[in-house]
């Protein structure tokens, strides 16, 4: 039998149905129904047992991994990432320490990778109660840090890929400290969701150490890879590198003074705010911004859009409207710190 998504199965679409509703309630069960279809034509289509396997068990890690997220969704959360092998006596285990003990004050909750290193250091000053760890099993280095050895929000991860997607989904902000491949592999993946807009804008912000890793790194960027034309000037609104802790919680915290979140419909970007914006700031963003905008178009103030009535406790937020030409990321995120000063 040929499998459609569309309803054309006969008794195949209406044992489906039979079986979502034996089980009692399920949420959305249009998309439930395509996500069966599509394990049914996996099995049709795949006889390599080693393909099925994955997808298996990318799907039993992912439902585990929202399930584990989806009653701390209100909560704000950072992202750490940095070397595993950092030293608890090491200045910069103590200053990420500091840094996410202030965010956790400030009722941010901490996402760390679980080890030991720099991952240890966001779950103790965080405190095990605000902290969330995505473990890989790995044959070395990666057990579980004492901090987070019972907790609940502990996952354990067999693919990187989901454990990346973890990371940055359910991340309002990435702070980076030095690290290995490891470090780097998860901070360049950052920038480049933020760059191509397959993530929504949110500080990235790299944490120096004091023989200046980030600022090699930052000569490296400047003179090979920019002045070879593999990225653009606005990219470098991307990120901030900062050797101060509080400098680092204030460019998270600052990113959400004014701006809420976005969201795409058809050629529309909504920006939602926490307070309106008037008639001179938005021409100011317009003068300032023109790359942005579709030519002879304009920003302007919107209500809620029929699609957003999924985000019900949204609606009463104000929004402006524009037409963004999906290219300019990086000017994306200067224009979201410069509504943040109005």
């Amino acid at each position: 039998m040929n499998l459609s998504f569309s309803r054309t199965n006969g008794e195949a679409d209406r044992l489906i149905d039979t079986l979502i509703g034996l089980v009692g309630t399920v949420h959305h069960p249009e998309l439930i129904r395509e996500m069966i279809i599509s394990a049914l034509k996996s099995g049709q289509e795949c006889s390599y047992l080693a393909d099925l396997k994955l997808l298996n068990n990318t799907m039993k890690e992912m439902r585990y991994t929202t399930n584990v997220f989806a009653q701390y969704r209100q909560k704000r959360k950072v992202t750490i990432f940095g070397s595993a092998r950092t030293e608890t006596d090491e200045p910069i285990y103590q200053k990420c320490v500091r840094f996410s003990k202030r965010l956790a004050d400030l009722g941010y909750m901490i996402i760390t990778g679980g080890g030991p290193g720099i991952m240890q250091a966001g779950n103790e000053g965080a405190g095990s109660e605000n902290s969330f760890a995505v473990n890989i099993r790995l044959p070395f280095e990666q057990k579980p840090n004492p901090v987070m050895l019972q907790n609940p929000r502990l996952i354990n991860y067999k693919y990187f890929f989901n454990r990346k997607v973890a990371f940055v989904k359910e991340a309002y902000a990435i702070a980076v400290f030095p690290g290995g491949f490891g470090t780097l592999d998860e901070a360049m993946e950052v920038f480049t969701l933020i760059q191509t807009g397959k993530t929504s804008p949110k500080p990235l912000v790299l944490i120096d150490d004091d023989d200046g890793y980030w600022d090699h790194w930052f000569d490296f960027v400047t003179s090979c890879i920019l002045g070879k034309g593999f990225i653009s000037a606005e990219d470098f609104s991307i990120f901030t590198i900062t050797r101060d802790e509080d400098e680092a919680v204030r460019t998270i915290t600052e990113f959400y003074r004014n701006y809420h979140s976005l969201r795409f419909s058809h050629e529309r970007l909504i920006i939602r705010l926490n307070k309106e914006l008037t008639d001179e700031q938005i021409l100011e963003l317009e003068s300032e911004f023109p790359e942005m905008l579709h030519p002879e178009t304009h920003i302007v103030r919107c209500p809620p859009l029929p699609e957003e009535a999924d985000e019900p406790d949204l609606l009463q937020l104000p929004r402006i409207c524009l037409q963004f030409d999906h290219k300019h990321y990086g000017l994306l995120i200067a224009f979201i710190r410069k509504l943040n000063t109005f």
